[in-house]
């Protein structure tokens, strides 16, 4: 009889739910004899037969750069022992870090809460891999198996996926790892100017999202493996874990990336291109915990495709064409069936095929719970669809109504749906899709508009702008190559690093906006703790980085909630920061044009050794926008000085914004004080320029951290008595510790009282 993957991995599932539902104390259905492509996974992976569940260590705490700082070994976190669930359609809670390992009452709340679930459908189901995963991935992510920070579903998910590589192998010695990557997300995304052009940016995003999600799923269709060998996927790119017999592997890929290359290339004038690659791995290098090397060989082969693209076969792909009118939105010139960009409003920008289903995608996005893939041109009921090679994919808003219209075999993704009930089918799949927005008060069942966004922002008091915020991990590439220590880089550790990840942009991201009251750490830095910031529309979050719009005033409020936020769920780790750019624009700004200016904030935060946030023109460490940083350029100069300077009680930008703003010292106190603080640096700016062309470093130093004292002085002089008797902002704002951020401060109070 030959074993089937799916019913290997299965096998594995089953056995991590059996050890799950011991550690829970609850009598776990018997397992069958085991297949021995199963044995030999748990061998190569570290799974013995003694092995048990546990308490996880926090993983992030394992992660030190060759050259970085690490984590301090004192210091060690566990992750709460909590269910991802989304109960009352609200986004799951998010699991910070504990500084003590979970209490016996919470282990034994926990354990009762795994038995209620398992009594309640695992007979009718345990053989459904689909609901098994869901059942892992919901109580699984936050308990152990084998190591203490390896959690039970990374262990059991990669164990799976090895097991399923190795059929067809008497011996087992190879497995392969397949890499895909889209280039060209940039172009494709972010270079459109039109109405709606929000909207559409999202779909866009969205739709890149399941041509991936198409991609895997035709993958593991030609090598028939099982959905456990996904160790990622979204955000423009996938890992799997495949078969052993690498001409098998190459082959399939070949024919997947033929298709879509000419599919992306016939439709979307080649911005798009999908590179794909794989690389045979020996068991015995998974064993000795090597898979680190290859997983950065195969990145470094994807961007070698990327850099020729389309270079094999060319001839296959290249077509001539005329050229016609282009396209208003997205400026091709190669179609010449151009029509109105919205069908209910025939006087809107003519536009291509491709802009006119992106902006109807758009507009059915709002509340899309389900996704259908199906070979079915027709199928009823759902709000909106569009095609990718091969298949059709239908949104619904409700998940019974497209159970009902699926038929067996056919794809279901849940988006961002942990209840097990609805993870009947055998084809049912959860899919993770970072998707808060705001509903518009002037189209219900639609995003929030950009002008919705402005006003939201004028409402109170502050100026009417748009603001867009882009932001990404730093180094993330080498934190999976080289953040583990070469005894732990194994492949559920990578994996777990990767789902951690992505549950942090993806899921976490919703939730901190939605309900941020109570999502927030105990001690991060707000400026008015009790808003809730809602005027938000997430245009992209994936696996590491986002693109955010929204009121001006809540996306740099947001930032900083997003990065204190993840700060604490890695754990502090010194490591693994993000850095981040705000570009604020009025509304009829063209948004590439914005996406660029955000794009190049974050460069400059980039530039600034990581770790920062581009704003207001602006590129400071993120610790001195929020006013607590562990030194500044400061400290070497005070150094030299026989009377050094003592730090102030405020130091940075935030507080000085927060002080006044919660002073309400009025708007026509506050234009003054903005004009003064910015002649200041206006001065500072332009004697720094002088003294670089004549003078000597130390000079151009000294003269910018003191040129401020006559200016600041007769600034404060100038300002009302309650201002004036707060000595901590009166003698804070005369540090030479502060003088750089004269130019932030004012510009941030400029904005939020000049309405």
């Amino acid at each position: 009889m030959v074993t089937n993957s799916q019913d290997v991995a299965l096998q594995v599932i089953q056995q991590a739910i059996a050890a799950l539902a011991k550690w829970a104390d609850f009598d776990h259905p018997q397992l069958n004899n085991e297949y021995p492509q199963v044995t030999r996974a748990k061998e190569i992976l570290g799974w013995r037969q003694d092995t048990e569940v546990g308490i996880l260590r926090l993983l992030f705490d394992s992660v030190k750069l060759p050259d970085g700082k690490g984590q301090d070994r004192e210091k060690r976190h566990y992750h709460p022992l909590e269910a991802i669930k989304n109960e009352n359609r609200e986004y799951p809670k998010i699991p910070y870090p504990l500084a003590d390992e979970p209490s016996n009452q919470q282990i034994k709340s926990f354990k009762n809460q795994i038995q209620d679930e398992i009594s309640k459908d695992i007979q009718n189901n345990w053989n459904s891999l689909s609901y098994l995963l869901a059942l892992l991935e919901k109580f699984g992510s936050c308990l152990s198996l084998s190591e203490a920070d390896v959690s039970l579903v990374d262990m059991a998910r990669s164990t799976a996926a090895v097991a399923a590589a190795l059929i067809g192998q008497s011996h087992g010695e190879n497995i392969s790892l397949i890499a895909g990557d889209i280039s060209g997300i940039q172009k494709f995304i972010y270079t459109i100017s039109s109405d709606g052009a929000l909207k559409s940016l999202r779909a866009r995003s969205f739709y890149l999202e399941l041509v991936i999600q198409e991609v895997v799923q035709q993958l593991l269709e030609e090598i028939k493996l099982p959905i456990t060998n996904i160790i990622y996927a979204g955000g423009g790119n996938f890992y799997l874990i495949s078969s052993g017999n690498l001409e098998l592997v190459k082959d399939c890929i070949v024919r997947v990336s033929h298709k879509f290359n000419k599919w992306l290339l016939n439709n979307f004038q080649g911005k798009l291109f999908l590179a794909i690659d794989c690389i045979s791995i020996p068991t015995k290098d998974l064993e000795n915990k090597k898979i680190a090397d290859y997983w950065t060989k195969l990145t470094k082969n994807l961007a070698n495709q990327k850099a020729r693209k389309f270079s094999k076969n060319i001839n296959l792909f290249i077509k001539e064409s005329s050229s016609h009118e282009p396209c208003r939105v997205c400026h091709r010139d190669d179609l010449s069936s151009l029509k109105p960009l919205s069908r209910l409003n025939l006087d809107s920008s003519p536009a291509c095929w491709v802009c006119r289903t992106m902006f109807e995608l758009g507009d059915n996005l709002f509340d899309v719970n389900v996704v259908l893939r199906s070979k079915r041109p027709n199928i009823k009921h759902h709000v909106g669809r569009v095609y990718i090679p091969g298949y059709y994919y239908y949104f619904f808003t409700d998940w019974q109504l497209a159970i009902k219209s699926s038929k067996p075999n056919e794809a279901i993704f849940l988006v961002n749906d942990w209840e097990l009930s609805h993870y009947q089918s055998e084809q049912t799949l959860l899919l993770l899709l970072g998707n808060y927005g705001k509903e518009s008060d002037v189209e219900p069942g639609r995003f929030i508009r950009a002008e919705e966004m402005a006003q939201a922002a004028k409402k109170l008091g502050a100026i009417p702008r748009v603001g867009y915020l882009r932001m990404d991990v730093d180094r993330l590439g080498r934190i999976f190559a080289e953040g583990l220590d070469k005894n732990n880089r194994t492949l559920p550790r990578i994996a777990g690093l990767s789902r951690q990840m992505s549950y942090f942009f993806k899921v976490y991201l919703n939730t901190l906006a939605a309900q941020r009251e109570s999502n927030i750490p105990d001690n991060i830095k707000q400026l008015k703790p009790k808003d809730r910031r809602l005027n938000l529309l997430f245009i992209y979050a994936g696996g590491d980085d986002l693109f955010i719009s929204g009121a001006w005033n809540e996306i740099v409020e947001l930032s900083f909630d997003i990065y204190q936020s993840f700060r604490a769920y890695t754990g502090y780790n010194r490591d693994i920061t993000l850095s981040g750019g705000i570009s604020i624009e009025d509304i009829k700004f063209p948004l590439y044009q914005a996406a660029d200016s955000s794009g190049e904030a974050e460069d400059a935060a980039k530039g600034n050794g990581r770790d920062s946030l581009g704003l207001f023109s602006q590129v400071f460490k993120w610790n001195e926008w929020l006013g607590h940083p562990d030194n500044t350029k400061f400290d070497e100069i005070n150094e030299r000085y026989k009377y050094q300077e003592v730090k102030p009680n405020l130091l940075g930008i935030f507080p000085f914004v927060k002080r006044l703003e919660q002073q309400n010292i009025g708007s026509d106190y506050a234009h003054s004080f903005v004009q003064n603080l910015l002649i200041t640096a206006q001065i500072q700016e332009e004697a720094l320029k002088k003294f670089k062309d004549n003078q000597k470093e130390k000079e151009v130093v000294d003269t910018r951290y003191y040129l401020h004292l006559p200016k600041i002085a007769y600034t404060l002089a100038r300002l009302p008595k309650n201002v004036l008797d707060d000595v901590d902002f009166r003698t804070s704002l005369k540090s030479p510790y502060n003088a750089p951020y004269f130019r932030a401060i004012a510009t941030w109070i400029e904005l939020l009282t000049r309405e």
